[in-house]
């Protein structure tokens, strides 16, 4: 059985654990079959001891290209939000739940459309998530949407049920405290993107109170 048929990412963990050497490692990562068509590993950036941890889906189109977590449309919304409730950007570590981009073409050389990460790819991708929080070791970590919630809290977790709120539970053998909310995408495929961006920026501000 090949590494990417075994569906983890455990073999190509480094035994020394920091950031640097995570992120080196990881770009090497075949844990599962999504490193096939997307052009690169995306770690996650930002603060080595950061207070509040960001988990989102996975990378985009952009973020795929420049090989940075939140560097597209939904990041640039998400930094006006943080800001907006009170949270530095700069001040946050921020990664996604799975390092590599999936899509699907409608075409040939046509551009490439998310499509949700499984179950089983989350899980593969799940050390480096476990890594990423041992090392981090935030104080709050801000769940975005429902595939993050998924990888961190299992497939029953539902976004909607307990966004906003502050949530204390194991994570990768550690206690954590987590506020769930959107991913900002959904802001921006929004109908009433304003009423939504809102939304976003009340759970962002349960998160900043929990901070304090």
């Amino acid at each position: 059985m090949s590494s990417e048929d075994a569906y983890t990412a455990e073999p190509f963990l480094p035994e020394r654990r920091d950031l640097g050497a995570l992120r080196k490692a990881a770009a090497d990562c075949r844990g599962c079959p999504l490193h096939r068509d997307a052009t690169r590993t995306v770690f996650g950036e930002g603060d080595a001891h950061a207070r509040v941890m960001l988990v989102g889906e996975q990378p985009g189109d952009q973020e795929d290209r420049q090989g940075k977590p939140f560097v597209g449309p939904a990041g640039k919304l998400l930094d006006r939000a943080l800001a907006d409730a009170g949270i530095d950007p700069g001040d946050a570590y921020v990664t996604n739940a799975v390092k590599h981009f999936k899509f699907t073409r409608a075409e040939p050389r046509k551009r490439r459309i998310h499509k949700a990460p499984t179950l089983r790819e989350m899980t593969a991708c799940g050390p480096w998530l476990a890594a990423e929080l041992a090392v981090v070791e935030p104080e709050l970590i801000v769940v975005l949407g429902a595939t993050a919630g998924k990888a961190l809290l299992g497939s029953s977790f539902r976004v909607t049920q307990v966004r906003g709120t502050v949530l204390e539970e194991d994570v990768h053998g550690r206690r954590e405290r987590l506020v769930p909310t959107v991913h900002p995408s959904s802001v921006l495929r929004s109908d009433d993107r304003e009423s939504a961006y809102q939304g976003l920026v009340a759970d962002l501000k349960v998160a900043a109170r929990a901070l304090v």
